[in-house]
């Protein structure tokens, strides 16, 4: 093997490392962290970005990745060599163009922001999160700044760095396009369902649920799916996410609360498509950045299938609901399965994105990919939020929202700098969609297995389909290989499948 690129390789596992090590202290400051450890945590997360910031943007590695050209045009395009020497190159490029004090005072304030925000929504107080936000804001119009092409693109959006972090190569106006088509079919959807389904009987998913036996079945829906105790973790946080020290280090959290099933339930399932997409990266891929998923949308798209497309279905629940019924005795005794089955997919608009319906959801993610985008063009300031998403909530999903903690303060997102994340959920779900028909076509009997608890033959193949390239291509590049394992070149985002999905779900419930 080419000697230089042993030293690449050795010198991108040291800095994955330190990567993950920062990932490590995330995870622990958002479940174990004592309340006072924030203020010290926050210069550790610090120190930790800029030795990692000089690592990456080390001259000497970018000689490396130029003396490597040769090489990498004399390898197939699908090699693993070929492959990391090619997102090397784009990550140094990215990163050399951010100063590293910048890349600190990112750090630094993002871990800060998140444990303000932690006490200012359990304070529905705005104004105790607003100075955060504003330095947060203000650190990601200079980091914006690094990256001043999009101005000579005519199409070209103040937004598109930022969307770039998440989503590699998309850019604002193509999800402006997505979502454009998207809301011509779904905003009349929405009235249609609402009406039909709207009032249908929930008031059984609200009792006493004790955190205890939550826990422990919930456990034993993700060890179906393949959860396993010597590889994975759950536990509890105020905001689920899902963490991956590397593909047998999976870290996932859940919410509890102990009057309302849902949100351990379904949240716990969304965060184990997480976990499955790190999981299943092929081993040959560890310790080096291609060792995690594409992009958030390919990631989500995972997330929102098994929490979703598997874990709303009604053979999913036609095997599960027996063993709820157990899990809960007294709380669904008398309940048919097919009225928890409408209970779970009730389509109604809500405050929390999180708990929303799959149909409402998309209109939770368009309002704040569109506030994201005023912030950074200037139209709208970061003290007038609370009042712009009450007023746009109440446009686009007619509640008047009671407090800010259900409002501009439900999301961790912005506390920890992540503007340019959240129109990757919906991006997510549709692109759920679409490999739900390459997986129902190619697995036929799907739904049959769900009915008797069988999901290693869904998961194995999203493994081999996707989850096993990691970083190794593109987004759009391993879309289309998971949709045709021969396919070469980059596939489109089709609203198509979830609309159809959408229709043939709720319309006939």
């Amino acid at each position: 093997m080419h000697e230089q690129f042993i030293t690449l390789k050795n010198r991108l596992a040291e800095i994955n490392d330190l990567g993950k090590a920062s990932a490590l202290l995330g995870w622990d400051q958002r479940t174990m962290m004592p309340a006072k450890g924030g203020r010290v945590r926050a210069e550790q997360t610090a120190t930790l970005a800029k030795t990692i910031h000089r690592l990456a943007t080390d001259p000497e590695l970018g000689h490396i990745l130029e003396a490597l050209r040769p090489y990498e045009q004399s390898l197939p395009y699908d090699s693993d060599e070929a492959s990391l020497i090619r997102y090397a190159r784009r990550e140094f490029d990215k990163a050399t163009r951010v100063p590293t004090d910048l890349r600190m005072a990112m750090a630094r304030a993002s871990a800060k922001g998140a444990d303000i925000w932690v006490q200012a929504r359990k304070q529905s107080d705005f104004a105790l999160f607003l100075p955060a936000l504003e330095e947060i804001i203000e650190l990601k119009h200079r980091y914006v700044a690094c990256f001043p092409e999009y101005k000579d693109d005519p199409l070209g959006s103040v937004y598109d760095p930022l969307l770039d972090d998440f989503e590699p190569g998309m850019k604002t106006i193509s999800v402006r396009r997505i979502f454009d088509d998207l809301k011509r079919d779904l905003v009349p959807l929405v009235g249609t369902l609402s009406e039909r389904l709207g009032g249908v009987d929930t008031s059984f998913l609200h009792g006493h649920f004790p955190q205890p036996a939550q826990h422990q079945f919930v456990l034993s829906i993700l060890e179906r799916f393949g959860f396993s105790h010597d590889s994975w973790r759950l536990d509890g946080t105020t905001h689920p996410f899902a963490s991956s020290m590397g593909p047998t280090d999976i870290r996932l959290t859940t919410r509890y609360y102990e009057d309302f099933l849902n949100p351990c339930l379904f949240g716990s399932m969304h965060e184990c498509g997480h976990g499955l997409y790190e999981n299943g990266v092929n081993l040959a891929l560890e310790r080096s950045p291609l060792c995690r998923g594409v992009s958030s949308a390919l990631h989500e798209s995972q997330s929102r299938m098994w929490e979703n497309l598997v874990g709303r279905s009604l053979p999913f629940w036609t095997y599960f609901y027996p063993r709820l019924q157990a899990a809960f005795p007294g709380q669904f005794d008398n309940l048919p399965l097919e009225a928890f089955y409408r209970a779970v997919n009730k389509v109604h608009p809500s405050y929390i994105r999180v708990e929303a319906d799959e149909v409402t959801y998309a209109l939770h993610i368009i309002l704040r990919f569109e506030l994201e985008q005023e912030i950074f063009d200037g139209r709208l300031a970061p003290k007038d939020l609370p009042e712009v998403w009450r007023a746009r909530f109440k446009d686009y999903l007619g509640l008047e929202l009671p407090d800010d903690s259900q409002g501009v303060l439900q999301d961790i997102h912005w506390s920890q700098g992540l503007f340019g994340y959240f129109p990757t959920y919906q991006l997510g779900n549709i692109i759920a969609s679409q490999i739900w028909d390459a997986a129902l076509a190619d697995l036929p009997d799907l739904y049959e297995q769900f009915a008797r608890g069988e999901f290693s033959p869904l998961r194995e193949w999203l493994r081999q389909r996707l989850h096993q390239h990691g970083k190794k291509f593109t987004p759009l590049e391993t879309l289309a290989k998971v949709l045709d394992p021969a396919a070469t070149g980059e596939a489109e985002i089709r609203v198509e499948p979830y609309i159809r999905y959408i229709k043939e779900k709720f319309l006939e419930m």
